[in-house]
């Protein structure tokens, strides 16, 4: 792989809508695509956490991957999760996605089964021979065994169709180690986070892109971030960064990952259906509330057309943050003077 067809910019890690019977709805996931890709991100990264590959079978993460590439029809790159239960039914899903014209593939570390470093490097060079098309590896040390940084490099330095790594940690130092590790040896290797609370930092230290849940649900917020990071407007980057965690964390710790992000994903006008892990009634409620958050959050960010009824936009001008200080000062010293302070 060149230099120049390194995996680079925002990825998204896409839901799949499912109908009444929890069965994928394909005429809503197409509609998904196209949208996606209409607001400008640079590809798709169907099967991954996000997308909830752990709740699918095999035969439908193959029909999901199906339908996106389908639907794509090379208008963008594809990053396709192709992580199974063990190793012999990865390299299957790497030579059927290889056979749909697809990118890449991602795969996780083993999961469930907590490994050593060397059995770690052991799966994926079994993978690196075998494999007919180009892997990235996904670190996500929460889920599964760790990638660090020294079977990075192995893996990078003796197998060319390992290209990329997609790392889940949100670890800037971790990161940058990787990056001066491996870049020496394969200057076109590619570095994604898929953490999007550090998109911004991670991309000023190296980073090519991310793989990035938030662009599932504002796909117009993540994609300016990049290009003005890149651009190296940073004062207008950091503020939409901020922004930016705003959103994320609303999604991510206010329900069960990724329940969050598929209520904000209706917020924007589809039917995404329920998710296949049952909720409490508890759980339904909190994500109720959510809606109502992320309805006010959307509206603040320019989105005010979706949904219907969402939060209303004031046409007051901007309260004076001067005045509010003054205030402030003037109750203090008040209730300072009367010992009540």
């Amino acid at each position: 792989m060149s230099a120049s067809s390194r995996l680079t910019g925002i990825f998204t890690p896409n839901l799949v809508p499912l109908d009444a019977r929890g069965e994928i709805n394909e005429s809503e996931l197409r509609r998904y695509v196209d949208w996606l890709i209409e607001r400008g991100v640079h590809g798709l990264y169907p099967n991954g956490s996000t997308g909830e590959f752990t709740r699918f079978t095999v035969e439908e993460r193959r029909r999901i991957i199906e339908i996106v590439a389908d639907q794509t029809r090379g208008r963008v790159p594809i990053l396709a999760g192709a992580a199974e239960a063990n190793v012999r039914e990865t390299i299957n899903a790497c030579e059927y996605y290889h056979s749909l014209g697809v990118r890449a593939v991602a795969i996780v570390a083993p999961f469930y089964y907590k490994l050593s470093p060397a059995s770690v490097y052991a799966y994926f060079a079994e993978i690196g021979k075998n494999t007919p098309i180009d892997v990235t590896l996904y670190n996500i040390p929460m889920f599964a065994s760790p990638i660090d940084v020294p079977t990075v490099r192995r893996l990078a330095d003796n197998f060319e169709k390992v290209v990329a790594i997609k790392d889940s940690s949100g670890d800037i130092p971790h990161m940058i180690r990787m990056i001066q590790a491996v870049r020496p040896n394969r200057p076109e290797f590619s570095f994604l986070t898929g953490w999007d609370a550090a998109l911004m930092p991670l991309l000023l230290i190296g980073c090519d892109g991310g793989t990035n849940a938030t662009s599932g649900v504002v796909p117009e917020i993540t994609r300016k971030l990049y290009d003005l990071t890149l651009a190296n407007r940073l004062d207008e980057a950091r503020a939409v960064q901020y922004d930016l965690v705003t959103l994320f964390d609303a999604m991510l710790f206010s329900a069960e990952f990724p329940e969050g992000f598929r209520e904000a994903v209706n917020l924007r006008g589809f039917n995404m259906g329920a998710g296949r892990q049952p909720l409490s009634s508890e759980q339904q409620t909190d994500l109720v509330s959510l809606s109502k958050t992320l309805q006010c959050m959307l509206a603040a960010q320019g989105f005010t057309d979706q949904p219907v009824g969402g939060c209303p936009v004031s046409n007051s001008p901007p309260v004076d943050r001067t005045e509010i200080d003054a205030i402030v000062h003037n109750v203090l010293s008040e209730l300072k003077s009367r010992g009540l302070a």
